[in-house]
């Protein structure tokens, strides 16, 4: 009996630092959210400054500023660039991870098909709902 009573202030007192921990995330992500934005109408004023005069850097004595470009790669038809790949023998181009919710649904329905060189690590963890 005196374990569930311990067990009860324990969930209770998690359950309060749980909701405090988020009442101070959501502020910070509020406040966080504005400042970026803030940030954001700067560099994009920069990014007009330096598009009209030509010039990619400024330097000030409260720091420098630079343009850069920021290049990001996808696509749409996986089927043609999955054939791209294997045609170039650029298998390389795609990152090295497995797919951790697909991977553990192909073992739940496949027991027995553990492919070789797989590595699990296994933890236990609490989950705690509120009531």
């Amino acid at each position: 009996m005196e374990s569930d009573i311990s067990i009860e202030k324990i969930v209770a007192a998690y359950v309060k630092i749980r909701d405090a921990k988020d009442a101070i995330y959501q502020k910070y992500k509020a406040e966080t959210t504005e400042l970026e934005e803030q940030m954001n109408v700067l560099k994009y004023k920069l990014l007009e400054v330096s598009k009209e005069t030509g010039v990619t850097s400024f330097s000030t004595p409260s720091g420098t500023a630079y343009r850069t470009v920021k290049d990001r790669y996808w696509t749409n038809d996986w089927e043609s660039f999955y054939a791209f790949m294997q045609e170039n023998n650029a298998m390389g181009l795609l990152e090295k991870r497995i797919h951790q919710t697909n991977m553990k649904e192909f073992l739940e329905n496949n027991p027995n098909q553990e492919p070789k060189g797989l590595n699990i690590d296994r933890e236990y963890e609490i989950t705690i709902r509120r009531k």
